[in-house]
């Protein structure tokens, strides 16, 4: 299986290009790209990181939360970056209720990018699916532990 080959493109000097913190992590740190501190409350804030990417045809890139912040109440917001997407990413953080304010500098590492092929997938419409155990079971239908 080939390597995926993401061309980014700093859109300010101070930008940095994501990275792993270990080899065989699977997430790549997305740095905040800022010219003053920021303050990260209960209201969604948008951070810039400076740069912007472009992805193969065929692959998923997806924005998610630092494990480090959230243990802190201090979360992103899960989002998918298009392969056609060509401008700046930005992370939209929030602080969970009683946990902010939260300052982010410039470079903080702010969330991570993971990267991973798509499935080529065919819709077919039937009539009827087939039966399991679990049924039509939805949200919490399976115990919250």
């Amino acid at each position: 299986m080939s390597e995926a080959i993401l061309r980014v493109r700093r859109l300010r000097p101070t930008a940095r290009i994501p990275a792993r913190q270990t080899a065989t992590a699977s997430g790549y740190d997305l740095h905040a790209c800022l010219d003053a501190p920021l303050s990260i409350g209960e209201r969604p804030v948008k951070v810039p990181t400076g740069i912007a990417i472009a992805a193969p045809e065929g692959f998923d890139v997806q924005s998610r939360p630092r494990s480090g912040l959230a243990a802190h109440g201090v979360l992103s917001v899960f989002g998918t970056i298009d392969s056609d997407y060509r401008g700046e990413l930005f992370v939209t953080m929030y602080c969970l209720p009683g946990c902010g304010p939260f300052e982010v500098n410039d470079g903080d590492r702010v969330a991570q990018l993971v990267v991973a092929r798509l499935a080529p997938a065919e819709w077919v419409e039937v009539d009827a699916l087939d039966d399991t155990a679990r049924g039509d079971g939805g949200h919490g239908s399976t115990g919250l532990r």
